[in-house]
């Protein structure tokens, strides 16, 4: 064969797989090669690309913005009767920013009194937040659940025991009163929207009240510069407490340092950050650091604008997340692995609201991000098959692995040729190091992103840190390629999730989960593994419950517990965990028994964290008699293999 030959058909290869190959919204990816090095059995690795300088303070930002886009909107959220947009500028926000630190600053609150705030997400609950953060005074987002849905209010008082505020914002009176009664000291300071005079005024509500709007009575004097000034790297902004779901909540201090690291990390290994206005519509929750760290502190590093959104990926809720997508166009979509299965059936219908969603969503979008969970391949299918049908090419997708204590983004993917489980490579900045533990490797971190510990619990600190400075994860991971490390890692579930069968055989737990879920595929929504000092795994099957809905022809009202005992889906996940059992190798392999649930996972017990994930072994520890039951054969429907 003669070169030209060669070449001729070598093109000729290249542009039929061009053709084959699916075609991308342009997006730029800030890291795809890595470091790797050895160190005894320790494996290190890093970006290649150095982490540029970064802020000494967040709040350097908003005043930026306020003098360079004051107009521009930064937060806005649909009013609660008109239902129309509330929109707050950059120099209001600024400029109430200002006034709230200065009541901070009156009320004499610190470090050892700082701010807690019991409310959803609002235009109030923010301004509080950057006015807190604007004088060095840190806050705390309490979970809504803990105030809520709570009964005996365990974590709520453990959390206000652990950082003793001085000052505490309810967003509704009549939503937190018993909480707040049952709670906060009655030296404490009280704001909230909705209480009268008249309770104020009542003995056996003798707090120390103040309403909302009396944060901005007074104009801010030269305090204010003096305390903004004197904020550096190692000021507390906040504490954001894990979610608690095997022990109590721990709060993970977060530094002016943290943030303004990693806003910088993420926006060096996202481009596409810097280049639009950013715009997101969120609903996740700022209690989370998903929310209230990636995505708050992400609008305000780069002058975005954020749309509060008051839906859920829960069936009462997310036809306002539906409403306000098709309405608003986000420049990225931010959302947990539920989200994104509500948001990708909708998708697909064809009428005009999900011609609408299509059109809103995908005009403008140039990424696609979720976190919280393992998000299904089918999932990720169905929203490129309506990229696909609208606007000709696909919206890339995203993920990586952070958590809490690295503020959050620590790992990010590398192309858009990934698949479920993929993370990547870690952020510029961070040193990643790989652990062997047991069967699996474990992955630690050290940065100027990681958290210096937990507020007040020294303990916990000291454990959570290895001999070299590197915080432990709990994570394990894999190479995505032996062969190319460039390729980075993927997800091998949590170290403490894997147990040992009765035999002695140690169960993998997450790569079982990842599998059951693939198979039953779109009918599970996740998995929980059981068989710790049994001779067999089992399954406890979370159903997805909008596509079971429409795929058996239930009513759109249809609970976990009719589609858990319909015949058509018992039979559906027979057939799966039978077809899994074909392939299994071994007994740790090989899902032997199996049960769908009838009621969902709590948040308040801890089953559930804000960010949407499953906890394993916290729904082991409430569900032990319903274990129990599926290995003595008395629960109801159980499947075997």
């Amino acid at each position: 064969m003669t070169i030209a030959t060669a070449n001729a058909n070598a093109n000729a290869n290249a542009n039929a797989t061009a053709a084959a190959s699916p075609k991308y919204r342009e997006f730029k990816y800030g890291v795809t090669r890595a470091i790797v090095s050895t160190s005894g059995d320790a494996t290190y690795l890093q970006a290649e690309n150095d982490l540029d300088p970064y802020g000494v303070r967040l709040t350097d930002r908003l005043e930026h913005w306020a003098k360079h886009r004051p107009d521009r909107t930064w937060m806005a959220r649909r009013d609660a009767v008109t239902k129309e947009w509330v929109h707050v500028s950059y120099a209001q926000a600024w400029e109430k920013a200002q006034r709230i630190g200065q009541s901070f600053l009156d009320m004499g609150l610190s470090v050892d009194r700082p701010v807690a705030i019991l409310s959803e997400n609002s235009l109030e609950h923010a301004l509080i937040a950057i006015g807190a953060m604007t004088v060095g005074i840190p806050y705390c987002s309490v979970s809504t659940a803990y105030s809520l849905l709570s009964q005996d209010f365990e974590k709520l008082k453990h959390i206000f025991a652990t950082i003793t505020p001085g000052f505490v914002y309810a967003s509704d009176w009549e939503k937190y009163s018993k909480a707040i009664n049952t709670v906060v000291q009655t030296d404490t300071i009280i704001a909230t929207n909705n209480i009268s005079t008249q309770t104020i005024n009542t003995p056996t509500t003798a707090k120390n009240y103040v309403k909302f709007d009396d944060l901005f009575a007074n104009t801010a004097n030269d305090r204010v510069g003096h305390a903004m000034q004197a904020t550096g790297p190692d000021t507390i902004v906040k504490f954001l407490f894990t979610s608690g779901s095997t022990k109590l909540p721990k709060g993970v201090i977060n530094t002016q340092k943290m943030i303004c690291a990693n806003v910088q990390q993420i926006s060096q290994s996202i481009p596409a950050m810097a280049e639009d206005p950013l715009v997101l519509v969120d609903w996740t929750p700022w209690n989370h650091t998903f929310g209230g760290n990636h995505d708050f502190n992400l609008i305000l590093h780069h002058g975005g604008t954020m749309y509060i959104d008051d839906g859920k990926p829960v069936p009462a809720l997310i036809g306002e997340t539906l409403r306000n997508l098709r309405e608003i166009s986000p420049t990225m979509y931010l959302n947990v692995p539920t989200g994104f299965e509500c948001v990708a059936a909708a998708m697909k219908a064809d009428d005009e609201d999900g011609r609408q969603l299509r059109k809103s969503l995908l005009s403008r979008c140039r990424m696609f991000f979720y976190a919280g969970a393992s998000l299904a391949q089918p999932i990720w299918d169905s929203l490129f098959e309506s990229a696909e049908k609208e606007i000709g090419e696909r919206i890339v997708m995203t993920t990586g692995l952070g958590m809490t204590e690295s503020a959050p983004f620590a790992i990010f993917v590398t192309s858009p040729n990934v698949k479920a489980g993929d993370l990547g490579l870690p952020a510029p900045g961070i040193s990643l190091k790989l652990v062997p533990s047991g069967d699996k490797v474990e992955v630690r971190y050290k940065g100027p992103n990681i958290t210096s510990g937990y507020w007040r619990n020294d303990e916990a600190t000291k454990e959570s840190f290895d001999e070299d400075g590197y915080f432990c994860t709990g994570d394990a991971v894999k190479w995505i390629d032996e062969s190319d490390h460039h390729k980075g890692l993927k997800f091998d579930g949590r170290i403490a999730e894997d147990f040992k069968l009765s035999t002695g055989t140690f169960v993998s737990v997450g790569p079982m989960r990842a599998k059951i879920i693939a198979a039953g595929a779109p009918f599970i929504q996740d998995v929980v593994i059981t068989g710790l000092n049994e001779k067999e795994v089992g399954a406890m099957i979370i159903p997805a419950l909008i596509p079971c809905r429409k795929a058996f022809g239930l009513a759109d009202s249809a609970s976990m517990a009719d589609i858990a005992m319909h015949p058509p889906m018992q039979q559906s996940m027979a057939k799966v965990i039978t077809e899994l059992a074909k392939t299994a190798t071994g007994s740790a392999s090989r899902v032997a028994r199996a049960i769908v649930l009838t009621e969902p996972p709590s948040i308040d017990k801890g089953e559930i964290t804000d960010k949407g994930s499953i906890n394993q072994r916290a729904v082991l520890k409430e569900r032990a008699a319903l274990v129990a039951a599926l290995y003595d054969d008395t629960a109801l429907n159980i499947l075997k293999s």
